[in-house]
């Protein structure tokens, strides 16, 4: 998509699948409530391989409106590769996220965008009256959220809500795949950023059909491993696996250390019992996993080093008085 002649201070970021009914209205509400709240922006549409007529509706919008871009998959890749590609492609400053079916509602974006001038890097919305239905989409989405919050240790009410903004340096370096997208502000919380909630409107569906459902709860969860381990483990892995080496591994000492003890205190033969088969399986399993986290060090050295990752970010530096300015540097290794 050509840019505009001025880079943007908002870009909104907005993944679509079948939403031809939805575009229309979606694109017409979003610019109102731009354009009133005086913002310089761009709207980033990511077409994550619609089989319906929403490329073919974007692109005349596009070609009546040069702020609005559209970004089209070959196929179906998922709602996090859409974030992604639409993270990479926004040019401005704040990046606001949403979803492409009208239940989020654009007038509470002026509203988010404006509590980032209060200090605050992400601030997310809370659909606390939320017009979807109980069983399948209200429950597991209170569980799923008790549980990622407890989890990551970034308390929000609502991960799920799509209606987000960001400013761009703290969103753009992500690295994102699998279910991701609804980790952001867990993810983004490594580097050390300052998160707030803010209730918003939610509205009920009206065109097309939704493509969540219980069985993708499976699949967050699965991707919530992922989250911690790399929240809590990534540059230091043999904590994990040692720890849990070394409790497997006394276990298996200490249930050999009493069949020793049966055996030459007792007098009674060991060899045919299967807690003996179970002592020196738990043995091994230590052993292997303390070698697990040998190499997990090893490999998460190698990747940090070779990225050129740093181990630390700064926000801001500020130097004395009368003295030379200090560098925002970034180290990949421990002084």
């Amino acid at each position: 998509m050509g840019p505009p002649a001025v880079t943007p201070d908002l870009s909104v970021v907005i993944p679509v699948y079948n939403e031809a009914a939805n575009l229309e209205p979606l694109c017409q509400q979003l610019t109102e409530t731009l354009d009133r709240a005086g913002y310089s922006y761009e709207i980033i549409f990511v077409d994550d391989g619609s089989t319906d007529d929403s490329f073919e509706i974007l692109q005349a919008r596009h070609n009546h409106d040069p702020r609005v871009g559209v970004i089209q998959f070959r196929r179906n890749f998922g709602q996090t590769a859409a974030f992604a590609a639409g993270f990479a492609a926004a040019r401005g400053s704040v990046i606001v996220t949403s979803d492409g079916d009208l239940q989020n509602d654009p007038r509470d974006i002026p509203a988010l965008v404006a509590r980032l001038a209060e200090g605050f890097d992400i601030v997310c919305g809370w659909r606390k009256d939320r017009k979807d239905a109980w069983l399948s989409r209200r429950v597991p989405s209170f569980l799923a959220n008790r549980l990622i919050s407890w989890a990551t240790g970034v308390r929000l009410n609502d991960y799920g809500c799509s209606l987000k903004v960001f400013r761009a340096e703290v969103v753009k370096p992500l690295r994102l795949y699998g279910e991701m997208h609804r980790f952001l502000p867990a993810l983004a919380s490594e580097v050390g950023v300052r998160i707030d909630e803010q209730p918003v409107n939610h509205r009920a569906r009206i065109h097309g059909r939704s493509k969540y459902g219980i069985s993708r709860t499976i699949r967050v969860m699965l991707d919530l491993l992922t989250v911690k381990f790399l929240l809590s483990y990534s540059t230091r892995p043999l904590q994990m696996f040692g720890l849990l080496g070394i409790v497997v591994g006394a276990l298996g000492v200490g249930v050999l250390a009493y069949l020793a003890g049966v055996k030459y205190i007792g007098h009674e033969a060991i060899g045919n019992r299967p807690l003996l088969m179970l002592g020196i399986l738990l043995i091994f399993t230590g052993v292997q996993l303390v070698t697990s986290g040998l190499l997990a060090e090893l490999i998460a050295r190698t990747y940090h080093e070779s990225q050129d990752k740093p181990i630390f970010v700064i926000r801001k530096v500020l130097s004395p008085l009368d003295a030379a300015p200090l560098r925002d540097t970034r180290s990949t290794a421990a002084r």
